[in-house]
């Protein structure tokens, strides 16, 4: 039975890094709602609280139920989750006299306490909190404190299973957060490590085997990372119960339609091409709302491949390439959604077919791990996340097949400068966008007034947070001489420098 952690997520920011980071441990978890703690489960062997946008004394507050897990699991609280488990339990919670964000030291540890192993005093730790612990309950005990925080960690009465930290282990500024968090999970749960990417193969393949039986499944392609491994996934589990559906929405990059058939030749995969811009294009024509964009795009993406379903024998399965950050984005507990994603949202209520995301889990560093143990080729793995709605969210501004040819021309002199000039693999995503203004420019002895173009490229682990990519200046200056000589209607290129948070990495 394969051990795993549960991270009961309180709407945190950060609770997907928990996940990643205890992944990074060789160790299966699974983020689930504060209030949806799986009851009965053998195979969980630890519960970690995650943090929260509230205080824990707001009436808004998310709580769970405390005895369902006391007692029963090792426990960690993370931030707020370190706050509610010793507030719920008779500790005190309060404001604190200013918020407490960034670097933090810790000058008091206690050593022996299983939790702080390994931990030295001087540790920098993370903090981003504006309550504070002012008293622990009756019997915890501080294991760990910092100059403006008494209570950095805890542990619960009598030895109790109950540990609380005040700071985030999860973020890569707490130098001693990995060291805590396998502290916790492999000694203190016993977890035996045993998570990889050829066992999530061997359990997925048989879970789809279970799960589908002979039902015949219909994948949409888009040619990038998670669609292509779920479908050799797929392919390995059911074999020919599997036809894929590559839709060309009109919006792909410059020759990628007939590119990306060329390459799933090699994979052995049944694959029909759908040529649908026509379709798209009408219902895209004036619509200016990002949002609206993903949405039109999303229920197109359904009905095309409904369309096309029915014109197979006895399909009932959708397959599609959702990964962990598109759930945690699309469906934040917190009910704010930062972006709505073609894999997800806007699905129709009455839809023919049963969805099936053998990714659903994985983050995208662990999609390419799974990849490369499946045996696939490297230039598909290593392929730059490319949004669903393809160009049409880099257009900002309405949509015409003008625009997106012109996008087309500027994008693919980028994407292939960074392969010539050897950066491409430097680089998590790089794009084009188009802006929506025009600037006056000068060619020749002529006056011009066209478009301008902002190129974007950033580097990342999980896309959750990313830092703008510090490409050499001589390589920008060479692919933005390239693009305004070479792409009619465009005098003017951008470089944009902003990360996220607190921008995201598409402009829509």
């Amino acid at each position: 039975m394969q051990q795993k952690i549960i991270i009961l997520d309180f709407g945190s920011q950060t609770t997907q890094l928990i996940g990643r980071r205890v992944r990074e441990l060789n160790m299966y978890c699974e983020i689930l709602p504060y209030n949806k703690f799986p009851a009965d489960d053998p195979s969980v062997i630890g519960v970690i609280l995650s943090g929260s946008p509230f205080s824990v004394y707001d009436e808004k507050a998310f709580r769970t139920d405390l005895a369902a897990i006391r007692g029963r699991y090792p426990v960690l609280g993370i931030c707020y989750g370190a706050q509610f488990m010793s507030y719920m339990l008779g500790g005190s919670v309060e404001p604190a006299n200013s918020r407490e964000y960034g670097r933090a030291i810790l000058e008091h540890v206690d050593g022996t306490d299983p939790l702080m192993n390994g931990v030295e005093p001087g540790s920098q730790v993370w903090m981003s909190h504006g309550d504070t612990i002012t008293s622990l309950p009756e019997g915890f005990k501080i294991i760990a404190s910092t100059d403006k925080v008494p209570v950095a960690a805890y542990r619960g009465a009598d030895n109790e299973q109950l540990w609380g930290v005040q700071f985030h282990p999860e973020v890569y500024h707490s130098k001693c957060g990995t060291q805590i968090l396998r502290n916790f999970v492999v000694d203190i749960c016993g977890g035996k490590q045993d998570w990889s990417a050829a066992s999530f193969i061997e359990s997925t393949v048989a879970e789809l085997r279970q799960q589908l039986g002979d039902d015949k499944v219909v994948l949409g392609l888009s040619g990038g990372v998670d669609s292509s491994v779920a479908a050799v996934l797929l392919n390995r589990a059911i074999g020919k119960n599997l036809t894929c559906i590559f839709v060309d929405h009109g919006m792909l990059r410059k020759d990628e339609f007939k590119n990306v058939l060329a390459d799933y030749e090699c994979l052995g995969l049944n694959v029909i091409g759908v040529d649908a811009s026509e379709k798209f294009f009408s219902e895209l024509a004036g619509v200016t709302d990002p949002e609206k964009k993903r949405k039109i795009i999303g229920r197109g993406f359904i009905e095309v491949f409904d369309e096309e379903a029915h014109k197979l024998t006895d399909v009932k399965w959708l397959g599609q390439g959702t990964i962990y950050p598109d759930c945690i984005e699309s469906l934040s507990i917190t009910g704010t959604t930062i972006k709505s994603h073609h894999n997800v949202g806007g699905l129709p209520e009455k839809m023919n077919l049963k969805l099936c995301e053998p990714l659903r889990l994985l983050f995208k560093d662990e999609v390419r791990a799974v990849g490369r143990e499946l045996g696939m080729p490297e230039h598909l793995i290593t392929r730059h996340p490319f949004p669903g709605p393809g160009l049409a969210v880099r257009i900002l501004g309405d949509i015409t097949p003008e625009k997106v040819h012109i996008l087309q021309e500027a994008d693919h002199i980028f994407i292939q400068g960074l392969r010539d000039h050897g950066l491409y693999d430097q680089v998590w995503q790089a794009g084009v966008i188009l802006l929506p203004v025009q600037s006056v420019g000068v060619m020749g002895d002529e006056r011009t007034y066209e478009r301008a173009v902002a190129l974007r490229a950033v580097t990342s682990t999980d896309a959750m947070t990313a830092d703008w990519a510090h490409l050499p200046y001589d390589f920008l200056a060479e692919v933005s001489n390239k693009i305004i000589n070479s792409v009619k209607g465009v005098n003017r290129v951008t470089y944009d420098i902003s990360s996220k948070p607190p921008a995201t990495i598409e402009w829509e």
